[in-house]
């Protein structure tokens, strides 16, 4: 009794989930009545042109007229099909509204009424997932219908592909056109004559660009946003180089999610302009309906520029569109694009470096593609390990015998310098290394294996001083395998430093302009072996420069002074003289290296 319970209910939950996976390709789809949305999930609308429209054989109708309704492809040419589809019919200047009217079947195989809005009828839906190429029904419109009507229709070419609301055009009752329309009715494109200027950049319009002052109209890789108040709404203007798409959005704060967006995605030969919204770090969400106007496009030579109109303040709260009398910061994006659903950016957005009011004053304003934190970050690791690590380095290494009876807080010069530095860079490194986790709020998936080797420095860096604060007495027997331990930490912490750096400047979030910052980088990394090198021949002796210094020096000494006792003189001087030597490469190895490292710092406040 108990097992045959078990089954039953088993066999309840196979026939809900069957129920449920079926229940899309029978075309039982009430539930998208009012916003005509497919509950396909994690999957939005296609911001593309769609390849599929809706006709009707009349413009005027009166009541009880009845009215031939055909969703077809847009080209004859075209070899696509689709698997499902709703139409139903809405009063024009009100499209967010209930359906109108009632359908007669044509071909009942492939179209089924539905009951939308407590009326029967009022909705056509597929039968079956079966491939199709067009449908025709009839709608016969009430005695109360209204001045005008549209009928709208979603298609859906496969699960993960489809288009809502594509707009039929109007239908006027006796022939009167009412007053104002829904902006969805008024939504087609047309191609721009010609491409946007900066012309008017903080006179009659703001204007967001990267390379700053960069000018579209003669730059092809100028990244180009501007935009100006119209009598009650706000015309923007958005160009750029990209392989799928451009955008841009406004956010209430420089971080990503929660942002109303607009999106212009190439599509062959056209360009699809569109309303999204994003929640947290996802793909957009393309609105149900369009609330764009006038919006124009335009393709050459792998530049996108699209145009578009839009009001100030749109009435239904459900679109998730902000109102533009507000501040806003202003993020602009490209990327792929692949059937009309984009990737992931290319590179960083221009995150404007201010909230800008929508409707202010004009304004030229200036973007940054890196956030504050992430070049705070990169600027703390570059001193840390570019420039303190290694003069402690040099320091440890080769000035012990320097300052032989000067001391600093009872410990000797070089020790004290020493100590001083890699603490520095310890204390550097912690900063650092928490920046971008404060950034990304947490771990970051597409860093690559930089994060990898960050976290392995940071840990190398702190595991150093605790390892110097247990080391044995200068005359313990094991003093020599705490000698080599904190030497090869030290060195594997360097080297690795090195690469993760590396690494670093290469990331989205900051993306240094290459080869040439590159290229400094590595001159900073030969600097360092060279002055390592030129240290190390002359410690050892091998070092004729350093030797003939050594000698005149003595030399001239011994003529001023005519020191008989020369050979004591001169067995005292050489370690001073040396000495001077180590300074002045230490002296130019700073310089250098402050040089590289400055150039470097300039790069990182530019991007």
């Amino acid at each position: 009794m108990e097992i045959s319970m078990k089954m039953k209910v088993l066999l309840f939950l196979f026939a809900v989930c069957i129920k449920s996976v079926t229940s899309y390709s029978n075309g039982k789809v009430k539930e998208a009545c009012q916003d005509m949305m497919p509950g396909h999930h994690h999957h939005s609308p296609s911001p593309t042109s769609s390849p599929y429209t809706i006709t009707v054989d009349k413009s005027i109708f009166r009541p009880g007229d009845q009215i031939k309704v055909t969703l077809s492809l847009l080209s004859s040419e075209n070899s696509l099909h689709f698997e499902g589809f709703l139409i139903e019919a809405r009063d024009a200047a009100k499209l967010d509204g209930g359906s109108v009217g009632t359908f007669t079947l044509v071909d009942s195989s492939i179209s089924q009424l539905l009951s939308c809005h407590h009326r029967e009828g009022s909705a056509v839906s597929h039968t079956s997932d079966h491939h199709k190429t067009e449908v025709q029904v009839i709608w016969t419109a009430p005695q109360d219908a209204p001045p005008s009507v549209q009928f709208l229709a979603t298609v859906v070419q496969k699960y993960e592909l489809f288009w809502v609301k594509i707009p039929s055009p109007v239908l006027s009752r006796n022939g009167a056109l009412p007053t104002s329309l829904s902006p969805q009715t008024t939504r087609a494109s047309m191609p721009l004559p010609h491409p946007f200027t900066s012309e008017g950049c903080g006179d009659t319009k703001t204007c967001l660009r990267d390379p700053e002052g960069c000018n579209p109209e003669i730059d092809a890789l100028c990244y180009f946003l501007s935009f100006r108040k119209v009598e009650q709404g706000v015309k923007f203007e958005l160009s750029g180089p990209a392989a799928g798409y451009i955008s841009f959005a406004l956010s209430t704060d420089q971080w990503m999610g929660t942002d109303d967006v607009y999106l212009c995605i190439s599509d062959t030969d056209r360009v699809g302009i569109s309303a999204a919204y994003v929640e947290g770090r996802t793909h957009p969400v393309t609105a149900s309906e369009n609330v764009l106007r006038e919006t124009a496009w335009r393709l050459a030579d792998g530049v996108i520029q699209c145009s578009f109109y839009r009001n100030i303040h749109i009435p239904t709260a459900t679109q998730d569109r902000f109102d533009l009398d507000q501040m806003y910061y202003l993020f602009m994006a490209h990327g792929r694009a692949e059937n009309g659903r984009t990737h992931r950016h290319d590179r960083q957005p221009l995150i404007s470096a201010k909230k800008v009011l929508i409707t202010g004053p004009p304004e030229d304003l200036t973007g940054s593609r890196a956030p504050l934190l992430i070049k705070f970050h990169a600027a703390f690791m570059l001193v840390g390990w570019m420039m303190t690590v290694s003069t402690g380095v040099i320091i440890a290494r080769y000035f012990k015998p320097d300052w032989p009876e000067t001391t600093v807080f009872g410990q000797r010069v070089w020790f004290q310098f020493h100590r001083g530095l890699m603490l520095l860079t310890v204390l550097l490194t912690c900063i650092g290394f928490i920046m971008p986790f404060i950034y990304r709020r947490g771990w970051s998936k597409r860093a690559g294996s930089h994060p990898y080797f960050g976290c392995t420095v940071m840990a190398l860096a702190v595991i150093q001083p605790i390892m110097a604060l247990l080391r044995p007495a200068p005359d313990s027997s094991r003093r020599y395998i705490f000698n080599w331990l904190h030497l090869g930490t030290g060195t594997a912490a360097q080297v690795l430093a090195v690469v993760a750096v590396f690494l670093g400047i290469h990331q989205q979030a900051l993306l240094l302009p290459a080869p040439w910052t590159t290229g400094l980088l590595s001159a900073c990394v030969v600097w360092f072996v060279l002055a390592d090198l030129a240290l190390e021949v002359h410690r050892r002796g091998l070092f004729p420069i350093g030797n003939i210094f050594r000698n005149f020096q003595v030399y001239t000494e011994n003529l001023q002074t005519e020191d008989k006792e020369g050979i004591l003189f001169v067995q005292t001087e050489n370690e001073s003289k040396g000495s001077s030597f180590k300074k002045i490469v230490l002296a130019v190895y700073l310089c250098g290296n402050l040089c590289f490292l400055a150039f470097l710092l300039a790069a990182i406040s530019e991007v």
